[in-house]
């Protein structure tokens, strides 16, 4: 299995530049990944980098009467790429994995690790329990933000972010498994053959018109996408409800009580 630095290096990170930055922070993380379009599979030569992961508060921060910093984000320059770190408190982020949220479930089983834990791998190993089959409206909500982005903009990106929250959902309710690269999806779910060549389009720019795609042609897979989504979540072995609760509770509990070892 790749180790962390080698998925990070295929996917055109700059690993070793990463470090020091995570070590300004001032709170302690349990950990950091890569979302956007690097985890998706479709990075652009002057794609941003984004971070995205969980910050640890003191507990004095909750129980006194200022209001915590439950989220803190900050953007960098780094050799002429652009960075941007987003991290939760750890109970926000266990609270939102307790919602049908796909997106914080992504960046927590993200395989592109620049900063990991003892309880972050904790973290990622009850997962499973909170997937439910109402995780589908997640996606399906995103899917539609971002093909009326397409459809006002005309710009590539947000085509194929339309695709990949589809058929990432697809996926999370056939299988139980969320998987957000693309790429790979591209082997389990059966997709329109034109979307590698998008991929491959992508990687020329980041802001890019949807150069030679067909509206109409689009549109009618994209609803067609729709219709197996809807299919899917309806024939889903998920539960309808999430799981985990009173592990996830002491884990929070138990995180505020211990300094964090790496991983």
């Amino acid at each position: 299995m790749p180790s962390h630095v080698t998925l990070l290096q295929e996917a055109g990170l700059p690993v070793t530049d990463l470090g020091p930055v995570l070590a300004e922070e001032r709170h302690p993380l349990l950990f950091a990944t890569v979302s956007g379009a690097h985890l998706y599979g479709f990075p652009s030569r002057d794609s941003d980098v984004d971070l995205r992961g969980v910050h640890l508060l003191p507990a004095e921060d909750l129980l006194g009467l200022r209001e915590p910093e439950e989220t803190s984000s900050r953007m960098w320059d780094r050799d002429g790429v652009e960075m941007d770190l987003v991290t939760h408190d750890l109970r926000k982020f266990v609270r939102l994995m307790l919602k049908p949220n796909g997106y914080v479930l992504e960046q927590l089983l993200s395989p592109l690790v620049v900063h990991t834990t003892a309880l972050h791998t904790e973290l990622i190993s009850l997962a499973p329990d909170v997937l439910t089959r109402n995780h589908a409206h997640h996606y399906r909500g995103f899917a539609n933000t971002q093909w009326r982005l397409f459809e006002r903009t005309g710009e590539l990106k947000p085509l194929l972010y339309t695709f990949r929250a589809l058929l990432t959902g697809i996926h999370l309710m056939r299988g139980g498994e969320v998987l957000a690269h693309l790429p790979t999806l591209l082997t389990h779910v059966p997709a329109p053959a034109y979307l590698p060549g998008l991929i491959a389009a992508k990687a020329e720019a980041e802001h890019r018109g949807a150069d030679g795609v067909e509206r109409a042609v689009v549109a009618r897979d994209v609803e067609a996408l729709h219709g197996v989504l809807d299919a899917a979540q309806a024939a889903s072995a998920l539960p309808e409800r999430p799981g985990g609760f009173d592990a996830l509770h002491d884990l929070v509990v138990r995180a505020r009580r211990a300094p964090l070892s790496a991983g």
